[in-house]
């Protein structure tokens, strides 16, 4: 089960910077939740919408960095097909990223497009 913790998210406008915040207070996704298979490291999770601009770059920008860093997924949800999951985690606006260590425990999250700086910073935490 996935226990919502801390949450802060922005509204996600074109060419809006993202907004970081620390770890959701132990929040943990599975491989069922996901819909996907985690990464060995650590997983990129991005919550998108299909009219969601900033989250086909965002999209873009986290295939690249877990292309680049070994043992890190990038699994991508559907935010309106998932609303269960979009609600428990307390998701505002698309695109939000968690980044995610390797037990599946949120450790970051960002609302908005990220840089890809920002990605391999927040990796840090992760790996």
């Amino acid at each position: 089960m996935v226990n919502a913790g801390n949450t802060d998210a922005g509204s996600g406008g074109d060419q809006q910077e993202a907004k970081v915040s620390g770890h959701d207070g132990g929040t943990r996704l599975s491989a069922a939740e996901l819909g996907a298979e985690p990464g060995e490291r650590a997983t990129l999770v991005q919550f998108s919408s299909a009219f969601c601009q900033p989250c086909r770059a965002t999209r873009r920008t986290l295939a690249e960095v877990a292309d680049m860093v070994e043992g890190v997924a990038h699994v991508e949800i559907d935010a309106e097909a998932r609303l269960d999951l979009v609600r428990e985690l307390g998701i505002l606006a698309t695109p939000t990223v968690l980044v995610l260590d390797a037990g599946g425990r949120v450790v970051r999250r960002a609302s908005g497009q990220p840089r890809r700086a920002d990605v391999i910073a927040a990796l840090g935490r992760a790996v």
